[in-house]
């Protein structure tokens, strides 16, 4: 057998070289790695998308449902009255009303920021220290720049001059901080969400009922 011509030399380096480059035989390898190369940009698209679904899916779920109000139910069991106290007191730079408070109401992220209209009937060393009741789930609201995050609980008498007299409803005695206080033969609290109190309007619509008996007990 004679030696391999020119052209049989080439043809076998061909062979070899398109095997060493995972390439068919016959193929055009410009356009096979064109080819690879474009797929590549499809596919990491596609992972990010996959990614950015995957991401929103978990939001969702980490998202809180809206809780679902018996219709039954009094509105004063939509309402949370948690026990507090008033551990800082300063005046509101910017309203001749109000006092800002911090109040412990047993919260690990502590204790919530509160203002109150009482500047006419406290005073500050009055208002340190006083067990209270807030109103613990009220939508968060901005008065003259302070956010106030809740409520404190007075009772208001009108006297026979016109003066008005405010009070605040003290917690049951010994009741811990934090605790949610029930009334008396009513269904057990079920609290509505901020945004739900504020549009079914639901402590305006409790306010009516919310009184003082001869014991300067709290009622509804």
């Amino acid at each position: 057998m004679g030696a391999p011509t020119a052209i049989e030399l080439l043809e076998s380096l061909i062979v070899d070289l398109e095997g060493k480059l995972n390439i068919a035989p016959g193929a055009d390898p410009l356009i096979d790695n064109i080819g690879k190369e474009s797929k590549q940009p499809n596919q990491k698209q596609n992972d990010k998308k996959q990614k950015k679904k995957q991401a929103k899916g978990n939001n969702n779920a980490n998202k809180k449902a809206p809780v679902v109000a018996d219709p039954n139910l009094p509105d004063i069991c939509k309402l949370e009255f948690k026990v507090g106290l008033i551990t800082k007191v300063w005046v509101h730079p910017e309203a001749d009303k109000l006092y800002c408070e911090e109040i412990d109401v047993g919260e690990e992220e502590g204790p919530r920021q509160i203002a109150s209209g009482l500047r006419k009937h406290y005073s500050e060393e009055d208002m340190l220290g006083k067990r209270v009741l807030v109103v613990a789930n009220l939508k968060a609201k901005k008065l003259v720049g302070f956010k106030s995050h809740g409520m404190v609980l007075c009772a208001a008498q009108v006297n026979e001059d016109g003066s008005e007299k405010v009070e605040f409803v003290e917690p049951p005695e010994g009741a811990p901080l934090g605790e949610v206080v029930t009334f008396v033969g009513l269904p057990p609290p079920a609290p509505l969400s901020g945004a739900q109190i504020e549009k079914k309007k639901i402590f305006a619509a409790c306010m009516d009922g919310m009184k003082t008996n001869d014991d300067c007990v709290g009622t509804w």
